[in-house]
C-alpha cells in the first residue's frame, strides 16, 4: 500500500513539475488545458448523464450541426465552400473529444477569421456611401430561411443588407429621440436638465449622418471583439456542440464562463436585474429579475431583444452575434450609471430604455403576501407571490419558512382562501418544492426522482402537520418551471388546490448538478490556470401520479388566456430536450376537507374572461403577434420600415394592460415588504423614500394584474362551494 502511494505521489511531482517547467519556459498554454477537458467532458456525458447515449459517429452528426448554428448561427459568415471544407470532420468530432484534440477548431477558427476580416474590409467600402432608403429592399431575418451564402458576391450583398438594415433601425431611433427632444422643447412646465441642453436639434442630414457613423463604428469595434476571441472559446463553442445533443441543460463552462456563473451565484452583481441569453444570434431577455433595476423601471420584459446598448451619453455597441458573456460586460457597470438599452419589442417595435443601474442582489426578492379585498365579494383574499424556491443552505433564509410566516399573518387577518402565485417562478431548490407542498397537506409523498440507472427516489412531506387548510389556488403560467411545477402539480394530484393560469407551465422536469473540474485539484495552485466546470442532467422528475413534468408541465384546472402564447420557449420547443416518460403511480391519500365542482367553477370563469374587456385586449394582441410571426421579411425602405414600426407601436399601446383595477382592495403588506431588510445607519431617510416607492409599486402591480382579478372570483366560486360542501365531480 505504502508502495503503491508512493509511486503514485512521484508521478504526481514529475508531472507538477513538467507543467511548472512548461510554464516557466513560456511553452504552457491552453492547449495543454485543452487536452484534459475533452476526455473529461465525454466520460462525463456517457457515465452520468440521464440520458444513456455513447459520444460516437451519430452523435457527431448531430454535434456538426450544432456546431454550424454556434459557430455562425445567423449565415452571415460562412460560405457553402467553408461549410463543405468543415463536413469533412462530421463523423470525428466524437474522436476528437475522446482525445482532447480538435483540428475543426483550428479550421473553424481560420474560416470565420479571415470572413471576419473580409466583412471589415466590405464595411469600410460600403460607409464611404449613404445608403439609399427610398428604395424597395428586402431582408429575410429568419436563418431557417436563408441558405449559406454560395460565393464572394452573394457574400457581400447580405452584408450590404445587413449594414443597411442596422443602419435603417439606428436613423429611426434617432427620428423617435428627436421629436421628443422637440416635445420637451415645446412643453411649457419642461423640467431644467443640463444634459438635455446639451442635446442639438438635427437636420435630416445629421441624422442620417450620425446614424451611418454610429453602425459603422458598432460594427468595426464588433469585428474587433470577435477577432480577438481566444482558442478556448472555440474550443468551448466545440465542446458544447456535443455537450447539447445530450440535452439543452447539460454545458462545458470555460474558465471565463465559470467566473460569470460564480458572479451570479454569489449574492450581488452592479448590473440591470435581466437573465440574459443568446437567440438566433441576438441577445434575449429570459426573466426580469424581481427587485432589480430592470424590474423597478417595468419597461423592460421578458423576450425582448437587446439591439444595442450604450452609457448615458455614450455611442452604442451593437450586440448582434455578441456571446452573451460579452454583451453582459457592456450592460453592467458601475451602480447609479444610467445604461441605455435599444430594443426591439415581441411586436417588432423598437424601443430606448434608460435604467439606472443598482447593486442586483441574487436572493433579493423574497416572498410578498398581501390581504385583498374586491368591492362586491364579499371575502378577504389571502395573496403569497413567491418569485422562486430560494435557500441559503448555510444560512438561515428560506422560501419555506418565509411562505409560512406569510400564511400565518394572513390568518391572523382571517382570509377567507389563499392565492399562491407561481407564475414567472423558474424553480430553484428542490428541498423548498418538498417543505412547501407539506405547508398545505398532511405527509405523504411530493416527487419522484429517477436518475440514469433507473433508480426512483420518492421524496415526502414527513410532517403531518397543515400550516393552512382553507381553500387554495396556485396560480401558474408557460415560466412557471421545474420546482415549482413539482408544488402545483403535487396540490394538484392530491386535490387540495386549483390551479389557475396558462395551458400548459414550462415542462422543465429535469435536474442538473455543477462538477467543478478545479476541486480537488492540485495543479490549480501550481499554475493558476483553472479547467472550468460542467453542468449536467443528471435526474428527471416525476409527478405522484408517474407522470414525468418534462415537456408536458402541468396543465391548470382553470385555464387562462397566455399573453406569451405565440412564443416558443418552452422545454418541448427546445431542440434535442429529454422527451416525456412515466414510471409508476404512487398510493396517497386525496385532500377530503374541501371538494371542488371543477366543471361548474370552469364555465363561469369562462363567461368572465369573455366578457372582460382588460382580457380581450391581452387576446388581441396574441392574436396580432401570431400572425405577425409569420411575416419574417424586413423591408429596408424608410418609409414602409417607420409605417410597420408606427402602426407596431400603436397596437402595442392600444392593447396594453394599464388600467388599474380600482375596485380591488390592497392591505396588509408592510410587514411582508420589510421582510430581510435592514437599514444601515444614515440612510434611514433614503430607505423610507424607497420603501414608500416600492409600496406603490405593489399595489400598482397587483391591482394593474388581469390574471390576479379572475383568481379573485375564482376564489369567491370555491369559497362559495366550500361552504356548500359542494361533492367533487371527478372532472378536472
Amino acid at each position: 500500500m505504502f508502495k503503491s502511494h508512493l509511486v503514485i505521489a512521484l508521478a504526481a511531482l514529475l508531472f507538477v513539475s513538467e507543467v511548472g517547467a512548461q510554464k516557466l519556459s513560456g511553452v504552457y498554454t491552453s492547449r495543454s488545458l485543452e487536452s484534459t477537458i475533452g476526455p473529461r467532458v465525454r466520460d462525463n456525458l456517457e457515465r452520468n448523464h440521464y440520458r444513456r447515449m455513447k459520444v460516437d459517429d451519430k452523435a457527431s452528426e448531430l454535434a456538426f450541426e450544432k456546431f454550424l448554428e454556434k459557430l455562425d448561427y445567423s449565415k452571415y459568415f460562412l460560405l457553402d465552400s467553408d461549410v463543405n471544407k468543415l463536413s469533412h470532420f462530421k463523423l470525428k468530432f466524437d474522436d476528437f473529444l475522446k482525445k482532447g484534440q480538435y483540428p475543426v477548431v483550428d479550421v473553424a477558427t481560420r474560416l470565420k477569421t479571415e470572413r471576419i476580416k473580409q466583412a471589415e474590409k466590405l464595411r469600410k467600402k460600403i460607409f464611404k456611401k449613404r445608403f439609399d432608403f427610398t428604395k424597395n429592399e428586402k431582408f429575410e431575418n429568419d436563418r431557417d430561411k436563408r441558405k449559406f451564402a454560395k460565393n464572394t458576391a452573394e457574400f457581400e450583398e447580405r452584408w450590404r443588407k445587413v449594414f443597411k438594415q442596422a443602419t435603417l433601425s439606428r436613423y429611426a431611433s434617432i427620428l423617435e429621440d428627436q421629436k421628443s427632444l422637440k416635445e420637451d422643447k415645446k412643453s411649457k412646465d419642461k423640467k431644467k436638465d443640463k444634459k438635455k441642453k446639451k442635446e442639438q436639434i438635427l437636420t435630416e442630414k445629421q441624422m442620417i449622418e450620425k446614424a451611418h457613423d454610429a453602425i459603422s463604428k458598432n460594427y468595426e469595434r464588433y469585428f474587433e471583439r470577435e477577432l480577438q476571441e481566444d482558442r478556448m472559446a472555440y474550443v468551448s463553442l466545440f465542446i458544447n456542440s456535443i455537450t447539447e445533443i445530450f440535452d439543452p441543460h447539460t454545458a462545458y463552462m470555460a474558465p471565463r464562463k465559470k467566473e460569470d456563473f460564480d458572479i451570479d451565484m454569489s449574492g450581488s452583481l452592479q448590473g440591470i436585474g435581466a437573465i440574459l441569453s443568446e437567440d438566433e444570434g441576438y441577445i434575449k431577455v429570459v426573466k426580469i429579475v424581481p427587485g432589480g433595476p430592470a424590474w423597478r423601471g417595468k419597461e423592460l420584459e421578458a423576450e425582448d431583444i437587446i439591439l444595442s446598448v450604450s452609457e448615458e451619453t455614450g455611442e452604442p455597441v451593437n450586440l448582434e452575434g455578441m456571446r452573451v458573456g460579452n454583451a453582459v460586460r457592456y450592460i453592467r457597470g458601475p451602480k447609479g450609471k444610467i445604461v441605455k438599452l435599444y430594443v426591439k419589442k415581441a411586436n417588432g417595435a423598437r424601443k430606448t430604455i434608460a435604467i439606472v443601474r443598482d447593486v442586483v442582489k441574487i436572493g433579493e426578492s423574497f416572498t410578498k403576501s398581501s390581504v385583498l379585498e374586491k368591492k362586491g365579494l364579499d371575502m378577504k383574499v389571502g395573496y403569497i407571490h413567491v418569485p422562486k424556491f430560494y435557500r441559503e443552505f448555510r444560512g438561515s433564509v428560506n422560501c419555506t419558512d418565509d411562505v409560512r410566516a406569510e400564511l400565518k399573518r394572513l390568518k391572523k387577518a382571517k382570509v377567507d382562501g389563499v392565492i399562491l402565485d407561481l407564475r414567472n417562478n423558474g424553480g430553484g431548490a428542490l428541498d423548498d418544492a418538498v417543505f412547501m407542498s407539506g405547508l398545505f397537506i398532511e405527509k405523504g409523498p411530493i416527487v419522484q426522482v429517477k436518475n440514469a440507472r433507473g433508480d426512483v427516489v420518492v421524496l415526502e412531506d414527513e410532517d403531518p402537520s397543515v400550516e393552512y387548510d382553507g381553500p387554495l389556488i396556485v396560480m401558474i403560467n408557460r415560466f412557471s418551471a421545474s420546482a415549482s411545477e413539482i408544488l402545483a402539480a403535487a396540490l394538484q394530484d392530491y386535490k387540495r388546490a386549483v390551479v389557475v393560469g396558462a395551458e400548459q407551465s414550462h415542462g422543465k422536469g429535469t435536474v442538473q448538478v455543477l462538477q467543478d473540474f478545479d476541486r480537488g485539484n492540485p495543479l490549480l495552485a501550481l499554475t493558476n490556470v483553472s479547467s472550468g466546470a460542467m453542468k449536467i442532467t443528471n435526474q428527471m422528475f416525476y409527478r405522484i401520479n408517474g407522470d414525468s413534468t418534462q415537456h408536458k408541465g402541468v396543465t391548470a384546472d382553470i385555464l387562462l388566456p397566455d399573453q406569451f402564447k405565440y412564443l416558443e420557449n418552452r422545454e418541448s420547443d427546445l431542440k434535442h430536450s429529454l422527451k416525456w416518460d412515466k414510471v409508476m403511480p404512487l398510493s396517497y391519500k386525496k385532500w377530503t376537507k374541501h371538494k371542488v365542482d371543477f366543471n361548474s367553477i370552469r364555465k363561469k370563469s369562462e363567461k368572465r374572461v369573455g366578457e372582460n374587456k382588460r382580457y380581450l385586449k391581452v387576446m388581441n394582441n396574441v392574436n396580432y403577434l401570431l400572425e405577425k410571426k409569420k411575416d419574417t421579411v424586413a423591408s429596408l425602405k424608410l418609409d414602409e420600415w417607420l409605417k410597420e414600426n408606427e402602426e407596431a407601436k400603436k397596437l402595442s399601446e392600444k392593447n396594453k394592460v394599464t388600467e388599474e383595477n380600482q375596485n380591488l382592495i390592497v392591505t396588509n403588506f408592510e410587514e411582508s415588504l420589510k421582510s430581510h431588510e435592514t437599514v444601515k445607519p444614515g440612510e434611514e431617510k433614503q430607505w423610507k423614500e424607497e420603501f414608500k416607492q416600492r409600496k406603490e409599486e405593489w399595489v400598482t402591480t397587483l391591482k394593474k394584474d388581469v390574471g390576479l382579478e379572475e383568481g379573485m372570483y375564482i376564489m369567491a366560486d370555491l369559497i362559495e362551494q366550500t361552504k356548500k360542501k359542494v361533492v367533487y365531480t371527478g372532472a378536472k
